[in-house]
């Protein structure tokens, strides 16, 4: 299947893996490339830059294939050394950066110089045109039903998608919430050249996560993510556990007047420990509510095929009989 996001970014199939903390590693994204997918190394997870050269070096044992690298810009004082991470991106040969949190433009210029293709995910309208007014090539649309930050708008995609295809001249892809062929080829009919999915690529036999994580996936409903950190207009969705209970009745209980130190060590500095280690009540960590629509645990070679595969029988048999 081409479209304009597999022609930008040199990939067999319109199918993106988003960056996530402490999943993001080498062989995630090699994994996913060598499915004809686009597999992303996530930055931040690796400490330094030098970090984050030799994972890319490792990633390149791994796989010939396009990979990416996400760049997420952080609020506060002590930012990352994100010069040093970008110019281990431009050093690894990495064309490809999926930038999100705050606005890539101070970075841009170097991106550019150095022939990355930038897309930047964005969780509104409005967003996404900035992006585009900035240079960035592509925008990641990320819905209110995705694992992470959803933004402050709360808009599902169902309305999201097309309101950026009535605006963008750039493509774009849907983010938030997918895992599925149905959903691909919905997001094609929206507007959409592609799908990034990040909750449902852990729930891989590649991912290098605990299996605590990826069965606790499988279990899940649609019911079972919450929304925390409202109060402070940094709206997580997560998967609902003790922690996160814990951090929902100290968030009643302060009202107005909560502070993340009152629940930093529920949200901070746990994936580790959940990741690795599998304990999965250390803290809160993101997960769409796409947890419903995944049931098994596949390699990443047959989720896409199988993904691609049933988007062309749709495509092909049923939505041909409405024409």
């Amino acid at each position: 299947m081409k479209t304009q996001i597999t022609e930008l970014f040199g990939i067999e199939h319109p199918i993106i893996q988003g960056g996530m903390h402490h999943v993001g590693l080498a062989e995630m994204a090699a994994a996913v490339s060598n499915a004809g997918g686009l597999g992303i190394i996530t930055g931040l997870t690796q400490p330094t830059p030098e970090d984050l050269a030799n994972e890319i070096a490792r990633c390149r044992k791994m796989t010939d294939k396009p990979i990416g690298v996400n760049l997420t810009f952080l609020p506060g004082f002590a930012a990352p050394d994100y010069p040093g991470y970008i110019q281990s991106i431009v050093e690894g040969g990495v064309k490809i950066v999926e930038t999100a949190g705050r606005s890539p433009e101070k970075y841009m210029p170097a991106l550019k110089e150095a022939g990355i293709k930038v897309i930047h995910k964005c969780t509104s309208v409005r967003h996404s045109l900035k992006a585009e007014k900035i240079g960035c090539d592509a925008v990641s649309v990320d819905g209110f039903e995705c694992g992470g930050h959803p933004g402050e708008d709360d808009i599902p995609n169902m309305i999201l998608l097309p309101r950026v295809a009535e605006e963008m001249k750039i493509p774009f892809v849907a983010s938030g919430g997918i895992g599925c062929s149905q959903q691909l080829v919905a997001a094609l009919a929206m507007g959409a050249e592609g799908i990034n999915m990040g909750t449902r690529f852990i729930a891989t036999q590649e991912a290098p996560v605990h299996e605590n994580v990826k069965q606790a996936i499988v279990n899940a409903s649609e019911l079972d993510t919450r929304l925390i950190m409202r109060g402070l207009r940094n709206t997580e969705r997560v998967l609902n556990n003790a922690a996160v209970e814990k951090i929902v009745e100290i968030e009643n209980s302060k009202g107005d007047e909560l502070g993340i130190e009152d629940i930093a060590q529920l949200v901070g500095g746990v994936y580790p420990k959940i990741m690795r280690e599998g304990d999965l009540d250390a803290g809160a960590w993101s997960c769409g509510m796409v947890a419903g629509l995944i049931h098994d645990i596949p390699t990443c070679q047959e989720l896409i095929d199988r993904i691609m595969n049933e988007a062309q029988a749709t495509i092909r048999d049923r939505l041909s009989a409405f024409a």
